[in-house]
C-alpha cells in the first residue's frame, strides 16, 4: 500500500524531474519545507551559519508576488501550493546545496 501512495505521490507531483535537472541558482518562488521525510523535497538543502561559505543567499520575501528573482523565497505551509519543496540537512555534505539567510534581497542569488 505504501509503495502504491508514494507512485501515486510521484504520478501527481507536477515536474519533479524537470525541477530536479533545474539548477538551483535558478531557484525562486514559492517554497515549502519538507520536514518529515528528505524524499519527499525536491531539493535538499543545507543552512550555513556564515554568508562566506553558502552557495546561495537567500531572502525571505513576505508577498508571493515578489519572490520572482533568483534567490526571492516565499515560504507556504501547503505543499500543493508550492514551486518547490526543500528538506534541511544537518550534515553539509548530505545537502545538494548550502544557502545563507541575508537581509537583503539585492544581495539574493548564487555567489
Amino acid at each position: 500500500m505504501f509503495i502504491y501512495l508514494l507512485i501515486l505521490h510521484n504520478f501527481f507531483s507536477t515536474d519533479i524531474l524537470e525541477q530536479k535537472t533545474q539548477t538551483f541558482c535558478e531557484l525562486k518562488g514559492a517554497v515549502y519545507i519538507e520536514r518529515e521525510d528528505r524524499n519527499l523535497a525536491h531539493y535538499t538543502v543545507y543552512e550555513e551559519e556564515s554568508e562566506a561559505f553558502a552557495q546561495m543567499l537567500i531572502y525571505e520575501e513576505y508577498s508571493r508576488t515578489y519572490a520572482d528573482k533568483a534567490g526571492l523565497w516565499y515560504f507556504v505551509n501547503n505543499r500543493g501550493m508550492a514551486d518547490f519543496s526543500i528538506y534541511f540537512e544537518k550534515e553539509a555534505g548530505m545537502a545538494d546545496f548550502s544557502i545563507y539567510f541575508t537581509e537583503t534581497a539585492s544581495f539574493a542569488g548564487c555567489q
